[in-house]
């Protein structure tokens, strides 16, 4: 197995590389964002953010290719990181987390849903409600890219403290998973709630998180030294 040597200008490389594609990824999730910017015609309180690019909407091609960067980019770094880095169980398990993550995340971008239901334009045998996503196979690949992000979080989390290794993840990414975890539940109870209670608020919230997380584990993978993969 090659392994990159942290004294090494090709170790640097590699590190500066992954952290750069793992940052841009999850600022490239956050995309989203550009809905306050942009006229989408969706109430960011009670809407998915899968319905920005539901078939039909004004700006599909911008939210769909920026969830297909994100995807791709995780899916070579994970592969690379796998291929690249000293191997530890958890980081392994963090790492193939990822590439399903990233994998999901381009079907989710090329399988949307296909209407958004409104009074000026049914859609007639397409389900309506908050979550019409959620009668479509994008609610596979949306729940595969959630839960393994989720396991991600925890593998990274886990290893960051086993082997004493990725500081920032320990304090900042454990933070982060947490503010993740919170809002899932909110959504998860809130849905079998009578209301909404604001669930298009919890999913941004969960969605921004794991943007942040991503972020935080680029610059961790650029802070660590390599060696510090293989550490006992």
């Amino acid at each position: 197995m090659m392994t990159v040597q942290s004294n090494s200008r090709e170790g640097t490389t590699v590190r500066t590389v992954l952290a750069l594609a793992i940052a841009i990824a999850g600022i490239a999730y956050s995309s989203w964002l550009l809905e306050f910017l942009l006229d989408t015609g969706l109430n960011p309180t009670n809407s998915f953010l899968s319905e920005l690019d539901a078939r039909g909407q004004p700006y599909r091609e911008l939210f769909s290719t920026a969830d297909t960067l994100t995807g791709a980019l995780l899916v070579a770094a994970s592969l690379s990181a796998l291929l690249l880095l000293r191997r530890r169980p958890l980081t392994n398990v963090g790492w193939g987390a990822l590439l399903v993550f990233g994998g999901a995340t381009i079907a989710d971008a090329q399988l949307p849903i296909g209407c958004i239901p409104t009074l000026l334009q049914p859609c007639g045998s397409e389900p309506s409600g908050l979550f019409p996503q959620l009668h479509h196979v994008h609610a596979l690949t949306s729940t595969i890219a959630v839960n393994a992000i989720f396991v991600a979080m925890i593998a990274f989390s886990w290893a960051a403290f086993r082997y004493g290794m990725l500081p920032i993840l320990r304090v900042f990414g454990l933070a982060v998973l947490v503010i993740a975890s919170l809002t899932t539940a909110w959504m998860l109870i809130a849905d079998n709630l009578p209301g909404d209670y604001a669930l298009g608020i919890a999913q941004r919230v969960q969605v921004g998180a794991m943007s942040i997380w991503l972020v935080f584990l680029g610059v961790a993978v650029y802070m660590t030294r390599s060696q510090s993969w293989a550490s006992k």
